[in-house]
């Protein structure tokens, strides 16, 4: 079992930046693929990203390519999402989430566990 903390959100104005890290704790986090999500009010939660356990695939929604890079360091049982170029549209909780399917997936009921989620708030 994983368990999953956020941290690193807050509120930023239109084209800044932030940092999400989460951090895991558990057995085994260099072996599931790890993903963001966000739900903004009134609306299902999202795929954001995607990173495979060995770091070496990345993948995005069409909405934060170019702006948004994820990583991890297995080392330190984190990922991470930086984000930049900051949109108000970009306003939710972000939740990171725990996969152990090898397949780089963007649905989210197909991830195991889940982080509580951390509050960005883009100002225009």
């Amino acid at each position: 079992q994983v368990q999953l903390v956020e941290s690193g959100g807050g509120l930023v104005q239109a084209g800044g930046s932030l940092r999400l890290s989460c951090a895991a704790s558990g057995r085994s986090f260099n072996l599931y693929n790890m993903g963001w999500f966000r739900q903004a009010p009134g609306k299902e939660r999202e795929f954001v990203s995607a990173i495979r356990w060995s770091g070496g695939t990345t993948y995005y929604a069409d909405s934060v390519k170019g702006r948004f890079t994820i990583s991890r360091d297995n080392a330190k049982n984190t990922v991470y999402l930086q984000m930049n170029s900051l949109k108000p549209e970009d306003t939710a909780v972000y939740y990171c989430a725990a996969d152990r399917d090898f397949r780089l997936r963007v649905g989210a009921l197909d991830y195991d566990y889940w982080g509580q989620g951390t509050q960005v708030t883009v100002s225009s």
